[in-house]
Formats: C-alpha cells, sequence, structure tokens
C-alpha cells in the first residue's frame, strides 16, 4: 500500500492505459497561493505514515463541520436563491491518491455533503487543475462516483500557463456570473480555496502538500 501510494505521488500522469490515465492525470497543485480561513483537521503526519483510514478519518472530521453548516444555510435561502457547493476533485470528491482503478471511487464524507446538497436544490460545480484532454472520462467518473455535476471546470491549453490559484478563482466567479451564490468551497489544497467568491471554505488535509 505504502509503495503503491508513493509512486501514485511521483507520477501524475502515466500512459499504462486509457484508464490509467484518467486515474493518474491530475496535475500536483501548486501552493504558491495564501488560502482564505478554512476548517482544518488536526493530522500532521507526513502522508507516507498515513494509512486510508487514518486519512478517512481526518476527511470525517472536517465534512463533520461543513456539514451542519451546509444544512444550516440551505435552510435559510432568500427566495429566489440559486446556490452552488464547489468541489475539488483529487483527493476530494474522488479518492486519488489510496487507491489504483478507474472509475475511482468517492470520497465518502464529500460525497455524502454534496448529495445532500444536490437533494436539497443546490447545484454542485467541480473546479479542478486536470486538464481538458480527460474532461469526458473526468465526467463519467464523477458520475459512475455519484455525484450529479452541474458544471465540470477543466484547465484549457492556455490555462495550463496560468497560476492555479488565479485559475480556480476566475472559475469561482465563471460560476457567479451565472447567478448562484457559492456557499461553500471544499478542496484539499490552499490553491483550491484562495481567492475569495465563496462564503466558506473548508480543506481537507494534504499533509503538507504530499496528496495532490
Amino acid at each position: 500500500m505504502t509503495n503503491r501510494r508513493a509512486w501514485l505521488r511521483r507520477a501524475s500522469v502515466t500512459a499504462v492505459s486509457a484508464s490509467a490515465l484518467v486515474a493518474l492525470a491530475a496535475p500536483a497543485e501548486a501552493s504558491t497561493a495564501t488560502a482564505a480561513p478554512t476548517v482544518r483537521t488536526a493530522a500532521s503526519a507526513a502522508a507516507a505514515d498515513v494509512d486510508y483510514d487514518t486519512w478517512q478519518r481526518d476527511c470525517r472530521a472536517v465534512m463533520d463541520q461543513a456539514l451542519p453548516y451546509l444544512k444550516q444555510r440551505i435552510a435559510d435561502a432568500g427566495p429566489g436563491e440559486k446556490q452552488a457547493l464547489v468541489l475539488d476533485i483529487d483527493n476530494t470528491a474522488l479518492e486519488t491518491d489510496f487507491g489504483f482503478s478507474y472509475p475511482q471511487p468517492a470520497n465518502k464524507p464529500v460525497l455524502e455533503a454534496a448529495a445532500y446538497a444536490q437533494d436539497h436544490g443546490v447545484a454542485v460545480f467541480f473546479v479542478t487543475a486536470r486538464p481538458g484532454i480527460i474532461h469526458a472520462p473526468t465526467a463519467y467518473n464523477l458520475d459512475q462516483a455519484g455525484y450529479e455535476s452541474a458544471g465540470l471546470y477543466v484547465r484549457g491549453f492556455f490555462d495550463l500557463f496560468r497560476n492555479v490559484a488565479e485559475y480556480k478563482t476566475a472559475q469561482r466567479v465563471d460560476i457567479e456570473s451565472k447567478g448562484y451564490t457559492i456557499i461553500a468551497n471544499i478542496g484539499n489544497s490552499a490553491t483550491d480555496l484562495s481567492g475569495g467568491h465563496a462564503e466558506k471554505t473548508y480543506k481537507l488535509p494534504d499533509y503538507d502538500g504530499q496528496l495532490s
């Protein structure tokens, strides 16, 4: 398990097969931007020392704070308000560094929150640094994992030369331009959350950048 995860962290794209490409193609996210205020876990061990159960427990600790907020915020929606939830994909919506399969399974604590939001009329958008070339298999993976996507934002050619945090912020601005209020933004990297344009941010563990 440890050797496999270490190998996954060293290679973001491996042309083993079309399935493996989707499983591994998500580029590592830069950490050059300062994150907005977030909810963090107390975990501090290096990722190499963290097993799947520990990661799930740490994710659960964050989502146990996020879900009550979502329930209350959804209940307090104003007349005609279009609410949105924004999720990162790798090691946020999907399990990426803790498995080697396609479709990749959902990160269960995040899926539970997303499902509640979807069931109560909230649009769930995905903003990822994955390249546009794997938009279709990524969308298929999200569907198979149980998500109902209102929109999937991937990086186009010119986005590959942009700062990841700036790119992700711009996508949230685009979501707002469609009339949505982003009530929460959830990710595991500072670049997922910085830049504003979300009422609340929740940070899942990345163990000092060891997870993609």
